[in-house]
């Protein structure tokens, strides 16, 4: 287990589920709390975590991230299977919600606040009171839903319009809305700033009514596997230092595409690459 350390300020602060993940090769840690925490970390930042977590495996690789944890009987578990056709996902398990009263005081007023649900969770946190230079949101588990087998689709949002009114940012990625263009529209004129990912395609930005599009660089996938969610740390970081949508999503997309060459938290970008991407985007 990582060193416990002092609940004290950061400067990104990751709301949600940590995940287990089902693999051919066992039990592995993932959700976008794990991948965006780490990626933050990579990205020389202060990192504080909000999570609710069974203890099935053991959380070494958040070594030097700050963590909340709520008990909870079984971590949200999920199991990914890659096809021809894309990913299927089923759930086994979900933890607990998380709520404001979770929130350690001092991590209440962080730069970044990124909530990042994976199973509907921390939905009553936009609005409540979070003060921060970015709120940011990547809401793909509060776009999906599951039948009694677990196995996962996309699902409506009916308060989408209002809960993107509220933050600063978000981002998500075509496939959490089944490649539906018309509510991707509706959630851009909803958000400020908009972000969706499109895999080996690169991503889109929408801003103060205008669209650009980012090509991704091709790399040999291996595994896309929280490609999104590093996509996303990259993205609020960078926003948060230029005030540059434009620029944050062109950073964004150049980091995200190398890690889709390695497996699982591997996939967490290196100081060369980070160093790498942002001689590209100056």
């Amino acid at each position: 287990m990582p060193a416990i350390l002092p609940i004290e300020p950061v400067d990104y602060l990751v709301i949600g589920h940590l995940a287990c993940d089902l693999t051919p090769d066992g039990m592995q840690l993932g959700g976008t709390a794990a991948y965006s925490a780490l990626t933050a970390r990579a990205l020389g930042m202060r990192v504080g975590l909000v999570t609710a977590w069974g203890g099935e495996i053991p959380l070494d690789a958040l070594e030097g991230i700050r963590l909340k944890t709520i008990a909870a009987e079984h971590s949200t578990t999920f199991e990914n299977i890659y096809t021809s056709h894309g990913r299927v996902q089923r759930i086994h398990y979900v933890a607990p919600d998380l709520l404001f009263e979770h929130i350690p005081e001092v991590w209440q007023r962080t730069p970044i606040v990124h909530i990042g649900p994976i199973v509907g969770e921390a939905r009553a946190l936009v609005g409540r009171g979070l003060s921060s230079s970015i709120l940011g949101l990547t809401p793909q588990g509060w776009l999906r839903t599951w039948d009694d087998a677990g196995l996962v689709r996309p699902g409506d949002l009916p308060e989408a319009h209002d809960l993107l009114s509220k933050v600063g940012a978000a981002v998500l990625s075509i496939d959490d809305v089944g490649g539906e263009e018309e509510r991707i529209e509706a959630m851009s004129t909803a958000c400020h700033v908009l972000a969706v990912t499109e895999g080996p395609a690169g991503s889109r930005l929408y801003w103060n009514g205008d669209l650009r599009r980012f090509c991704a660089p091709a790399v040999g996938e291996v595994d896309a596997t929280g490609a999104g969610d590093i996509f996303a740390a990259a993205f609020f970081w960078r926003l948060y230092t230029t005030r540059d949508p434009w620029a944050a999503a062109r950073f964004a997309t150049n980091l995200a595409s190398f890690s889709v060459s390695r497996r699982g938290l591997q996939g967490v970008p290196t100081q060369k690459e980070i160093k790498t991407c942002l001689v590209e985007v100056l």
